[in-house]
């Protein structure tokens, strides 16, 4: 009995769930349009389910104002202003003073609107109902003529938007101060803006079954590498799902390895950045209703820079890169390298401090590692409270939880006071960090470093840091080695790798990511010659 109705309760939610595809393909389907006006609404009504947000407007024009037009749009997706003035406002002007030897055919009358009436910047004709609702859905206006078995699509995109506003993750002194937004339009312009090339392409396609997001492949033709553009057409072209909602969707489709902790595409959410790696020979993957666009190939030492390195002078940007490269290991191996020099080698302490780390922890009930362990999950705890919260009351919560548990813990004998400097200093050493992906994927392999070091010592954590070269040096991007142009060491990518050079010094793009146009410096009889002193 009990398998019978598990058998029926199977067959309803198989037709329930082949109910949906059915009724969602019906509505994406390749049918025409047909001729008649109702036909083409009742249609357009069923598909999407005589939704709220549906606006149809129907009129009469022609003389003696027989023939019926219809204008449908989306609630919310539509520039109203600019659909009224430039659309309805014409057809309905137009109605009452349209005038012609005979009574207007309705392709006479079609083919008098697309011409003489309607002035939007783009319009273009529809014959089937698959790109009508891919149009009517990214928020342009249709006008449908009765009679005519096809349609007008008019751009009218607007709505609500939110604004360009400065950068968050990445803000910069000197550099430009906006981000990107939600709106592809919006975001392929501002690289636009800043290059103005007529080799500057971009492509754009629509994933997601349901969904239909619209993404852009952006890059430079010409400077791109032929291979890596084609491998990131097919990788995209490969997949298949109902829904893309962000950029994280197509990143972990595209990725080489999802197993790894290492984030093998590049984010951001600055112009200028995508600026600067499209002028290098990358490609950028932009996702409608996504600020942050993808960029690959990615490589390691590209997570370690930021934009204000190419604003400031060459000498302190190069020593904020190597301080940023200290600060990566602390917070890799700050705890570990503490565990190992107090259990394992306190011979390689100097001995005043061995007797006050050994006095700290007279009558701590736990193990080093519980400590650190113990400490580590609290920080972690405190940060992510932090981030969800809202932001007046996150700060608050993280540094006054922070310091009353930091105290407390001490007070109480369960920590010692050097173990709160140790997660302290690795916590603050983590920020410097530019990039949160680089930091987050730190963030969990320093608790695998610190069970190396809790069980071997410093020869587990010299295990830990073979393993873990030795598995980011097989990463690939796109193609192209994870840790170049270190492995395999690449002279001339070494003036903008761990210092960055003076900008003159900076002539060739990086080897394994352009292949076609490697200079972007003049050549040397064209570079600008040593000034005179005896000229005025």
């Amino acid at each position: 009995m009990k398998s019978a109705w598990n058998r029926l309760f199977n067959i309803q939610k198989k037709e329930q769930h082949k109910v949906f595809y059915d009724n969602t393909d019906d509505a994406f389907n390749k049918q025409l349009l047909v001729q008649t006006l109702e036909s083409n609404i009742h249609k357009i009504k069923e598909a999407l389910g005589r939704s709220g947000d549906l606006i149809i407007r129907q009129f009469n024009m022609g003389e003696p104002f027989h023939q019926k037009v219809a204008t449908i749009y989306i609630n919310g997706l539509t520039d109203k202003k600019l659909m009224g003035n430039f659309i309805i406002e014409k057809l309905i002007n137009k109605a009452s003073v349209l005038e012609h030897e005979k009574p207007w055919s309705p392709v006479e009358l079609g083919q008098y609107i697309l011409d003489g009436i309607l002035s939007t910047t783009h319009v273009e004709e529809v014959t089937e109902l698959n790109k009508l609702f891919s149009f009517l859905l990214s928020g342009q206006t249709i006008v449908i003529v009765d009679g005519l078995a096809q349609a007008y699509a008019c751009a009218s995109q607007g709505g609500e938007l939110r604004s360009i506003t400065e950068p968050i993750a990445e803000p910069s002194v000197r550099g430009p101060k906006d981000s990107f937004t939600e709106s592809l339009i919006t975001n392929t312009a501002m690289v636009r803006r800043r290059i103005k090339s007529p080799n500057l392409w971009l492509e754009t396609r629509k994933l997601g079954k349901i969904t239909q997001t619209e993404i852009g492949i952006m890059y430079l033709n010409g400077i791109v590498n032929d291979k890596i553009l084609e491998e990131v057409r097919k990788r995209i072209d490969r997949i298949e799902v109902d829904e893309v909602i962000g950029s994280n969707t197509i990143e972990e489709w595209i990725s080489d390895d999802n197993l790894t902790p290492w984030p093998t595409v590049f984010l951001t959410e600055r112009p200028d950045v995508v600026t600067g790696n499209l002028l290098e020979g990358r490609v950028a993957i932009f996702v409608d209703g996504t600020p942050i666009p993808l960029i690959v190939p990615a490589t390691w030492n590209q997570f370690l820079q930021t934009a204000e390195d190419y604003y400031l002078r060459w000498s302190v940007a190069g020593f904020l890169r190597f301080l940023r490269i200290v600060s990566f290991l602390i917070t890799l191996l700050g705890p570990s390298l503490f565990i190992a020099f107090v259990s394992f080698h306190p011979e390689l302490i100097p001995t005043p401090l061995l007797i006050n780390l050994a006095a700290q922890r007279q009558g701590i009930p736990f193990p080093i590692i519980v400590e650190a362990l113990l400490m580590e999950l609290t920080f972690e705890v405190l940060r992510e409270a932090g981030v969800r919260m809202p932001r007046p009351v996150g700060q608050a919560v993280s540094i006054v939880g922070a310091l009353v548990l930091g105290e407390a813990a001490v007070m109480a004998g369960i920590v010692s006071s050097a173990m709160v400097i140790v997660v302290a200093a690795t916590a603050i050493a983590s920020f410097t960090l530019p990039h949160f992906s680089l930091t987050d994927a730190s963030r969990l392999l320093r608790f695998f470093m610190m069970i190396l070091a809790s069980t071997f010592g410093l020869y587990g954590i010299g295990l830990g840091v073979i393993i873990l070269v030795a598995h980011t040096v097989s990463l690939r991007s796109f193609g192209i080695p994870y840790l170049a142009p270190f492995a395999p060491f690449i002279i001339t990518d070494q003036e903008d790798a761990i210092l960055r050079l003076p900008k003159p010094f900076l002539s060739k793009r990086p080897r394994l990511i352009s292949q076609n146009r490697t200079n972007r410096t003049a050549t040397k009889k064209n570079k600008k010659t040593k000034r005179d002193p005896n000229a005025t």
